[in-house]
């Protein structure tokens, strides 16, 4: 007697955002220790899983990441390394040499980049504008410390928060800009 077998019956899968906040300049690098190449919105203080999310969606586009430099004020915890896709990825702080409000990612392939860390308690709008700053491949080069100091100032008008706001404090940037998982 033949077997007979039916289909197995298809699942929906519920949608998965993307697990990391972030926007990048179109040309990767940074030319130089302070230049930003984008911005990353994290969405807790919990550095390892943040990190692990940020890395695991580095790797495909960037090569992978082996290092990674915080400075420890804003992290209540640092990791001394993390999984990601089955490799190790050393973590390391550094409280004078690195802004605060920026992580370094090395890759001994590709080289080194420097992303604005726009702190997870940060509202919608003004982290957009925060990361369309970051990310824009126009106007000078603008450290993670003068964006936020920027965005503080914006923040302590009247139109902070609302649309009306046109984050004349940040450069000008270019209404496209390549956004990851917003």
């Amino acid at each position: 007697m033949p077997a007979t077998s039916s289909p197995t019956p298809l699942r929906a899968v519920p949608f998965r955002p993307p697990t990391a906040r972030l926007a990048l300049k179109s040309e990767s690098h940074s030319g130089g220790p302070t230049e930003l190449d984008g911005a990353w919105w994290p969405r807790s203080r919990d550095l390892t899983s943040e990190l692990s999310a940020l890395a695991d969606m580095l790797d495909p586009l960037w090569g992978r990441i082996t290092r990674i430099a915080v400075n420890p004020r804003n992290w209540p915890i640092l990791p001394p390394r993390i999984y990601v896709n089955g490799h190790v990825v050393k973590v390391g702080w550094f409280t004078t040499e690195l802004d605060p409000h920026a992580i370094v990612l090395l890759s001994f392939t590709a080289g080194r980049w420097n992303l604005l860390v726009v702190p997870p308690e940060t509202g919608a709008p003004s982290a957009a504008r925060l990361m369309a700053a970051a990310s824009t491949d126009t106007g000078p080069p603008v450290t993670a410390t003068a964006l936020m100091t920027a965005e503080r100032a914006l923040r302590g008008s009247p139109q902070a928060d609302t649309d009306e706001s046109d984050g004349s404090l940040l450069p000008d940037v270019p209404s496209h800009h390549n956004a990851v998982g917003m």
